[in-house]
């Protein structure tokens, strides 16, 4: 295995010397060299499945690894931003990678452990247990919004759960994704972990290879491609996609609070992140004293954008002129549409893809923005009359990856939760729950399928194999033809 190599400016020279600051075309991984580096993977899994002594040390040396890199990992994210806020790259990404390693790392010990369970009188006195055994090599399609935190994640989940992984990291993101294969590349030997680079054909044909299960993180559309890809090979998949995530301010919700933590939700990575609330639901009455409280809390933040260090741009042009293309939409309808702070340099920051905080009220449901995920620094703001208005709602559209319920009123609140079926819920709170270690993470429906983080991840990339162990005088060897005398009486008493 490679020993950790390079300063952090040697290590971004050579990303940059790579990809030139370009997609990774030249550096892509052939398609037809995937399946070979799935058969090596596979076969080294089968050769040594790693026990609890490898599994741990994996992980502690990717956290250092990480951690020694994080400087390099910070300027690689930012440069293919145009630019991303250090700080928000070391808690996004850093942060919460450490967290979910550090929590492995102190349970995984215990989720190892065989569990005992009945085998029920009929079959005493045989005993019965649980056992959770690697599944063999896991793929890993990760997205370009959190291109590490959601690469190494279910990386090191997968790794926790005895798996080795093929990881294919995004194309929109270059230096980061060769950032992310020269760090594996130090820490696992390449039959352990690989990392396929290039664009959507390998992306594609990544989805079609037979592993033993599959994690896609990314856009419904995609989603929905990626597990037809699977089809043919049944191969498990896990779908964490996203959607449109409402915000509920009930009646009498303390707005300073409700405010401030709508904000950081929204503009957190300027919006890019699967779980930010894409639209607030406000009472009536009070949607301008929300719309002035948004705007001063925004304002508060960012005085000004041009070349404010904690404010992240667009990551590519095609997202900036989608999103250009959501409010464009917006403006030809009539709505309002109010820009909360200004750029001083308008056509500087046209190049530089920084789109202001921006509010949208409200957008009739065939409004652009009321129909795709907005995924970008824009929050439409719609208005209810009743609790039961803003449920019904929320209950016509997709089930949402993310709820946020802002309310004191305790009835209202449990109202909310057993009326909403949503992936995950803060109250009073937004984006939070994903950073609570023994929370699982998952959509549902269109916002995606199965689970991970904590013990969840390791059960998604484990086989949960029940075992039976039979006793050497069991009644059921008494169950057999011709069933008389002792036989008989057995089945009538198993059989009551």
């Amino acid at each position: 295995m490679k020993a950790l190599t390079g300063s952090t400016r040697s290590v971004i020279e050579r990303i940059e010397e790579k990809t030139g600051g370009k997609h990774m075309d030249m550096n892509a991984t052939p398609a037809d060299a995937l399946v070979p580096v799935l058969n090596r993977l596979r076969a080294s899994w089968l050769a040594h499945r790693p026990d609890y002594a490898q599994r741990h040390d994996d992980l502690k040396r990717l956290r250092a690894a990480l951690k020694d890199r994080l400087e390099p990992m910070v300027k690689a994210i930012s440069a293919d931003f145009g630019h991303r806020s250090r700080h928000e790259s070391m808690l996004g990404e850093g942060m919460t990678v450490f967290g979910e390693i550090d929590h492995m790392l102190s349970h995984l010990k215990s989720w190892m452990k065989p569990q005992r369970r009945s085998s029920g009188w009929r079959m005493w006195p045989a005993k019965a247990e649980v056992r959770y055994v690697p599944l063999g090599v896991v793929g890993v399609i990760a997205p370009w919004n959190y291109p590490v935190n959601l690469a190494l994640t279910p990386l090191a989940t997968a790794i926790a759960a005895g798996n080795h992984v093929f990881l294919k990291p995004s194309e929109h993101t270059p230096r980061t994704s060769e950032f992310l294969r020269e760090l594996l590349a130090d820490v696992f030997p390449e039959d352990r972990v690989a990392v396929a680079l290039g664009g959507a054909d390998v992306g594609s044909a990544f989805a079609g290879l037979p592993f033993d299960h599959l994690l896609f993180t990314g856009s419904t559309a995609v989603g929905r491609k990626v597990m037809a890809s699977a089809a043919p090979n049944l191969t498990p998949v896990t779908l964490e996609l996203g959607g449109k995530s409402p915000v509920f301010i009930g009646e009498e919700a303390p707005f300073a609070k409700a405010v401030t933590r709508i904000v950081t939700g929204k503009l957190y990575n300027a919006g890019q992140t699967c779980i930010a609330p894409d639209y607030a639901l406000v009472p009536l009455a009070r949607r301008d004293e929300f719309v002035e409280a948004v705007r001063s809390e925004v304002k508060s933040r960012y005085a000004q954008l041009d070349a404010n260090p904690d404010y992240t741009h667009i990551v590519n042009e095609g997202q900036y002129r989608r999103l250009r293309g959501l409010l464009e939409d917006a403006r030809g309808r009539g709505l309002d549409v109010l820009t909360l702070v200004e750029p001083k340099d308008a056509a500087k920051a046209e190049s530089e893809r920084l789109l202001p905080p921006t509010l949208v009220l409200d957008p009739d449901d065939d409004s652009k923005i009321m129909r795709e995920e907005i995924f970008g620094p824009i929050l439409p703001i719609k208005t209810y009359g009743t609790a039961d208005e803003a449920i019904a709602y929320i209950n016509a559209h997709d089930r949402p990856l993310a709820f946020y319920c802002f309310s004191n009123d305790k009835a209202e609140t449990e109202k909310m939760l057993s009326s909403i079926v949503a992936g995950g819920v803060c109250v009073n709170e937004t984006l939070f729950h994903n950073v609570c270690n023994d929370l699982p993470f998952g959509g549902v429906g269109a916002s995606g399928m199965g689970h991970y983080h904590g013990r969840e991840g390791f059960l998604t990339f484990s086989k949960i194999m029940p075992v039976l162990y039979q006793a050497k005088m069991p009644l059921t060897d008494r169950v057999k033809p011709p069933y008389k005398g002792l036989a008989n009486t057995v089945v009538k008493l198993f059989a009551r």
